[in-house]
């Protein structure tokens, strides 16, 4: 909707309309994404999507509040911020699964270029971000197209770039007992754990 709307598809009068989608469905289901991976200790999927959700629920806010086809430094500043910070799950990701991590990665260029836009208001800015908004749109469907035939059909349909632990989880391998003893938020007690002492 937004990259509609920078790309002239749109009228700027009608960028409420993006707005009001990006508060009531995407933040909403973002914040959830983000609970549930904190809950499965998912931390790039908790931190990606956590950044995501709180960028679109300002852009939504900053978008209803301003005239249409306004621009803001502040917003701004916070995007160049968020596609910055969604690097680092980006970046996290590579390692397991290159689809989703790509995915977080063009959100971040997204992000980027968008606050390229919001600060300088130049045209140039405004329709490189919303093809890169096109662009991310596309890449995301096919990463929930791909991801959701997988859970459906219990084995890849389209490939997602899984690597490491990300392919040794699809190929049914159990984990390591030592190792899951290791993970963060596990409780230790002080009796003797495989024959050694805490």
């Amino acid at each position: 909707m937004f990259a509609a709307v920078q790309l002239g598809w749109i009228p700027p009068s009608q960028a409420r309309v993006a707005a009001f989608t990006a508060i009531v469905a995407t933040v909403p289901l973002q914040t959830l994404a983000c609970v549930l991976g904190l809950l499965t200790r998912d931390p790039v999927a908790a931190t990606g999507m956590g950044v995501l959700s709180g960028t679109w629920a300002v852009i939504g806010l900053t978008t209803l509040t301003s005239p249409p086809g306004a621009v803001s430094a502040g917003l701004g500043v916070l995007l160049l911020t968020a596609g910055l910070a969604l690097l680092v799950p980006s970046a996290a990701a590579v390692g397991s699964k290159l689809v989703p991590a790509a995915v977080m990665g063009l959100a971040s260029v997204r992000f980027l270029v968008t606050g390229g836009y919001e600060l300088t208001n130049a045209a140039g800015w405004k329709a490189a971000a919303g093809w890169v908004g096109l662009a991310l749109a596309v890449l995301a469907i096919y990463a929930a197209l791909a991801l959701e035939l997988e859970g459906g059909q219990k084995r890849t349909i389209l490939p997602v770039g899984r690597r490491g632990a990300g392919a040794a989880a699809m190929g049914g391998v159990d984990p390591n007992p030592a190792d899951l003893a290791r993970e963060a938020g596990v409780a230790h007690s002080c009796e003797k754990v495989g024959g050694r002492p805490c």
